[in-house]
């Protein structure tokens, strides 16, 4: 089924919000409950118009993206705080969604 751009990423936003969680104190808050999945589907969407895109290519938007902790006192990259279990959460969300574009 074909998506325009902004149905695609609240579809693919709806998926990553369900499935990824960043680890707080051993509390898993997923990125729907952190408001964070939007604006990561905002960023991985381009990625994967274009194909799917690599592990390291994930990694690197999720090191750039930033999350803010304290009242914003501390900036902290996404990358870590999602466990390893989330990033391949998240690999097989990316996976599932570049087959059904």
């Amino acid at each position: 089924m074909a998506y325009t751009s902004s149905e695609a990423i609240e579809k693919l936003a709806a998926s990553i919000g369900e499935n990824v969680y960043i680890d707080v104190a051993k509390w898993h808050l997923y990125l729907r409950d952190a408001h964070l999945h939007t604006p990561l589907a905002e960023q991985l969407y381009p990625m994967l118009s274009k194909g799917m895109p690599s592990e390291e290519d994930v990694l690197r938007l999720l090191q750039q993206m930033t999350v803010k902790l304290g009242g914003g006192k501390l900036d902290v990259p996404l990358s870590d705080l999602l466990p390893m279990q989330s990033q391949v959460h998240l690999m097989d969300v990316l996976e599932e969604f570049q087959r059904d574009l």
